[in-house]
């Protein structure tokens, strides 16, 4: 482990001396390609304007989620209801998913309490 120290801190060097020589080319050629995103003049006014835009058009968008979701949960019911047709196929990709879904729920508590099994720091 020691031996691999010197390793690491020469490439974070060179890694370093890229970024440094390179950086400033890369991040006016970002600028460049999407200036048709970019609000002018960059103000506090404008953002607060582009975060107000951002949140009212989410709130829009609430009813058709809504809507989305109960076909959802109609869908489910239908699937339910018809479980004779279903093919065991089906219920094994629909195990996995759901396990995936709480693996992902419990790394996320895990990263949530600093990353401690046991609970949070208090």
């Amino acid at each position: 482990m020691a031996s691999k120290l010197p390793q690491l801190q020469t490439k974070l060097s060179q890694a370093s001396q890229y970024v440094a020589k390179h950086g400033g080319a890369y991040y006016k050629q970002l600028l460049e390609q999407n200036k048709q995103y970019i609000q002018e003049p960059p103000t506090i006014e404008k953002c607060q304007t582009l975060a107000n835009q951002l949140f009212y058009t989410r709130l829009a968008s609430i009813p058709g989620r809504y809507e989305s979701f109960w076909k959802e949960v109609d869908h489910v019911k239908n699937i339910l209801k018809n479980r004779q047709e279903l093919k065991v196929e089906n219920a094994g990709i629909a195990a996995l998913f759901g396990l995936e879904c709480l693996a992902w729920f419990y790394g996320g508590e895990i990263v949530g309490r600093g990353f401690t099994f046991t609970g949070y720091h208090v």
